[in-house]
């Protein structure tokens, strides 16, 4: 016999449970990153991002996608073909993006030679401006033209040149450029690189030109920002600049399609941010990971709710995050079988109800076999009889009726009819009068109710 559909509806409750536990106990996710050209700082920070955090949560796994700039890190967002990628704020912007870290914000500084007469950003019009080489000149230079345009400069009056930083004093000495555009942190990198390279060739002091309007240059371009840059931001002695400077700044931030649920983006915020010493220690670059703000109103790559969450809540376990999720599924996977194991019952119930009525109609055609006066009535009697026991053999039955009573039963009937044929076969039955049955029926099979 099959096995009783009950015990299919218990197997799935308990699969159900099973599942459940696993997942409630067994949090998992898989990322797809997107990396810059190999050799960038884009790729050295994700490379050592991606080893870090498998390191620490052994159920996430990092699959690295390999794009070769920041826009195309961008489409790879807008497109939903990653999960997480780095996207410069004034560079191509994937419309889903959100921030779920800020890596790096840069300064955006203008330096010029000592007693150079440029002392303001109009002033670089009909001159020459010097651009470090590497894998965001292009975006730099694009940095440029959006500022220039703020002051009606055309991006066309000011001739640019790519260099290496090693060149780029001795462009500045050799006046072959004016002024040089450099980007980067307050700290160790292409600022102070520029500064000390053109201090070196000049033997004096560089200043910083001072972008009084920023507030209002990030009001027109979002992806910019107003940052006061510190005496001695980019150099200690003597300090450069002397004095407090307004300047712009851009950000580099780890982002995430704004389809990332809630729960996921702020365990990799909070994974970020707890693992940023270890981070420290396989790049430097991690040296500047900070939070975002969580009340930004900002347009551009705004907060993911998940972290804005995170920050607003404090202290959130990755694996609490996702647990919540998961016991939600296990309920509702054992919800689920649980219906399921009522509907079946309900079946089996009517199922057994229709396996005692076919018994009961056994009983019935012995009895009326028993009785019957000519072959026509036992060949109808005979053809139900088949039907039932094709239904029986076909596994009809729900199995809970008892396998024994169906085939008592059926032989019982098949009994009646094959001896009440004979009888009527050997002409016994032409006189059997109405009121009496024939003493065949004292030697026939008995009615199993009895």
């Amino acid at each position: 016999m099959r096995p009783a559909l009950p015990l299919i509806g218990g197997g799935l409750v308990v699969a159900a449970a099973l599942i459940a536990a696993v997942y409630f106990w067994s949090p998992h996710a898989n990322l797809r990153v997107t990396t810059g050209p190999p050799g960038s700082a884009a790729y050295r920070f994700i490379t050592a991002f991606a080893s870090v955090i498998e390191a620490a949560h052994p159920r996430v796994r990092i699959k690295l996608v390999q794009v070769d700039s920041l826009a195309a890190s961008a489409k790879a967002i807008e497109d939903r073909a990653t999960d997480l990628g780095i996207v410069r704020s004034d560079a191509a912007i994937p419309a889903n993006g959100e921030t779920i870290a800020i890596l790096r914000r840069d300064v955006v500084a203008i330096v010029v030679p000592a007693k150079s007469k440029i002392d303001k950003i109009s002033a670089l019009s009909g001159k020459t401006i010097a651009i470090p080489q590497g894998f965001l000149q292009t975006n730099n230079e694009q940095t440029l033209d959006a500022i220039l345009s703020y002051y009606d400069v055309p991006a066309a009056a000011v001739k640019r040149v790519f260099l290496p930083i090693a060149e780029i004093g001795a462009a500045v000495h050799d006046k072959r450029v004016a002024a040089v555009l450099a980007v980067g942190p307050m700290g160790p990198g292409e600022v102070v690189d520029v500064v000390g390279a053109v201090k070196l060739a000049t033997k004096g002091a560089p200043s910083i030109l001072a972008i009084d309007e920023a507030e209002a240059i990030s009001k027109r371009f979002p992806g910019l920002e107003s940052i006061d840059a510190p005496a001695g931001a980019f150099r200690g002695r003597p300090p450069i600049p002397d004095d407090t400077v307004t300047t712009v700044a851009i950000t580099y931030r780890f982002v995430a399609p704004n389809t990332m649920l809630d729960a996921v983006a702020g365990a990799i915020a909070r994974s970020i941010f707890k693992t940023k010493a270890q981070l420290m220690a396989k790049t430097p670059l991690a040296s500047q990971i900070e939070a975002p703000d969580p009340d930004d109103k900002n347009p551009v790559l705004p907060v993911h709710p998940g972290v804005a969450a995170y920050l607003n809540s404090g202290e959130q376990s990755f694996f609490d995050e996702f647990q919540q999720y998961f016991y939600l599924g296990g309920m509702a996977l054992s919800m689920a079988g649980s219906a399921i194991a009522l509907i079946i019952g309900r079946l089996n119930r009517k199922k057994s109800e229709r396996d005692l009525q076919q018994i009961d109609r056994l009983i019935e055609l012995a009895d009326k076999a028993l009785t019957a006066r000519a072959p026509s009535e036992l060949k109808s009697l005979e053809e139900e009889l088949n039907g039932i026991i094709a239904w029986f053999v076909k596994g009809e039955s729900s199995g809970t009726a008892d396998s024994t009573a169906f085939s008592i039963a059926i032989a019982h009937a098949q009994r009646a009819i094959e001896q009440r044929r004979d009888f009527l076969r050997q002409g016994n039955g032409q006189g059997v009068g109405h009121g009496s049955k024939p003493d065949a029926e004292q030697g026939a099979a008995q009615p199993i109710s009895q």
